[in-house]
């Protein structure tokens, strides 16, 4: 009789445990490509943030970056600087939502899947709600937020490498061929790079090279182009010869303020999720921002017998970026060695090495960001802990990387300013550069 009883409970347990089963949906494949999911799925915390996230970013460039490069130029290109980057931003952003986004973040396919992405999101195709609001678009590389917010963080980044670059042909470009040679290169130059390093299927990514928020995609990128407009472009007229004093480093110690506190954005904020990488993130760019502006100010102070408050700034931006390909991959203590590496590397980047390279980059886009996000690629591959992130560095996969970005970028913006060449002369007249770009250019003074 027992045991009849317990047959017939084991039977009813079973059948109950095979009805619970079947209403359990089964867990989702993990997407490979963008697609939908239902909206219930999203993630509110991550959202948020990464739209918090993009603001910081955004905040980088305007007015972060107009700021920073306007109060290091002449009275008489300010303006023209700040039109630049305002521009840029404009410019940037609809190119992206055309045809950047789409080529940089979605797989691609056959033989040109690892270096340039399809047509899937071209116009942002796609990015809006699905089947009465009940779905909603995400990318295989974010699947926790709207799509629509990850193409707006990557377009955040690309505004900013952009907007990098103006600060090395300044106050000599002519301001319709800045425009036209912007938008080439960011299709051209930088949606692929990003596409290379960013995108799973990337031939960089898949060989294992670690970016986690732009080391070459952005500085070595930005670097390298801005070094070949400074000999496609030439010398500002006087350069050397005749000191060429900022008009106003109170705009720069802001805008390099601004910067500071937007790159908790751009680094913690591409650990797309409110999480302890974030926060990690977050902690050791501020720690390599400290000691990158500690490094440059001692270099400074004993190559030159006072420190500066140009030097401060400039110091604090070269320990963001040699902590930017590094930020999800390396400790707190990791950071301080990136910060002080950068600071006096960055130093003598834009001071020993500039002479070297006998090229006026104006504000030093290279000897900083182009130098900075060589040595924190690099050493990226020295401190990256598997404890941290569940990967390991290797030094010679970053050099390949390192290689790769500044060949790209160094060969394929000669090809643009080339091409942009054809169409406008590149370089104002020696009379409109006498007189400052803002006045020959935007027909605008300072009062």
């Amino acid at each position: 009789m027992h045991f009849k009883i317990f047959m017939a409970l084991g039977m009813w347990l079973s059948m109950a445990g095979q009805q619970a089963a079947a209403q359990v949906p089964p867990v989702a494949a993990p997407l490979t490509q963008p697609g939908l999911v239902a909206t219930a799925t999203l993630n509110g915390a991550d959202t948020a943030w990464m739209m918090t996230s993009t603001a910081l970013v955004l905040l980088m460039t305007l007015p972060g970056i107009a700021l920073f490069y306007g109060g290091m130029v002449r009275r008489k290109s300010v303006l023209n600087v700040m039109a630049s980057v305002v521009a840029v931003c404009a410019l940037v952003s609809l190119l992206w939502f055309a045809v950047g986004y789409s080529i940089a973040f979605t797989p691609g396919g056959g033989v040109l899947g690892p270096f340039l992405g399809g047509t899937e999101r071209l116009w942002f195709a796609g990015l809006d709600y699905a089947k009465d609001a009940q779905q909603v678009a995400v990318s295989h590389i974010a699947p926790n937020v709207p799509e629509s917010v990850y193409a707006m963080f990557q377009l955040s980044f690309a505004i900013i490498t952009a907007a990098l670059v103006v600060g090395a042909f300044v106050e000599r470009m002519r301001f319709s061929a800045m425009l036209l040679f912007m938008s080439l290169w960011t299709v051209m130059v930088y949606a692929p790079i990003a596409h290379w390093v960013w995108a799973p299927n990337g031939w960089l990514a898949e060989l294992g090279a670690l970016d986690y928020a732009g080391g070459s995609v952005v500085h070595i990128n930005a670097g390298v182009a801005g070094l070949v407009c400074a000999y496609a472009l030439g010398p500002r007229t006087g350069y050397g010869r005749e000191p060429f004093a900022p008009f106003n480093l109170g705009l720069t110690m802001a805008g390099a303020g601004l910067l500071w506190v937007g790159w908790f954005g751009f680094n913690a904020g591409s650990a797309v999720a409110a999480d302890g990488r974030a926060g990690l993130a977050m902690a050791v760019t501020h720690i390599a921002a400290a000691a990158g502006a500690l490094s440059w100010m001692a270099a400074e102070w004993l190559a030159r017998g006072r420190p500066s408050l140009l030097g401060l700034c400039s110091g604090l931006v070269a320990g963001l970026v040699a902590i930017t390909p590094a930020a999800g991959f390396v400790s707190p203590r990791s950071a301080l060695v990136f910060g002080a590496v950068a600071g006096a590397a960055c130093y003598w980047g834009a001071t020993g090495l500039k002479r070297l390279l006998k090229a006026d980059d104006a504000l030093d886009v290279f000897g900083v960001h182009g130098v900075g996000g060589i040595v924190g690629s690099l050493l990226t591959g020295v401190f990256a802990s598997k404890t941290i992130s569940g990967v390991g560095g290797s030094v010679l996969t970053q050099l390949i990387g390192v290689l790769a970005v500044a060949s790209y970028s160094l060969l394929m913006t000669g090809l643009v300013l080339w091409v942009t060449s054809r169409f406008v002369c590149l370089r104002v007249s020696a009379e409109e550069e006498s007189d400052g770009l803002d006045i020959t250019q935007h027909a605008e003074r300072l009062g």
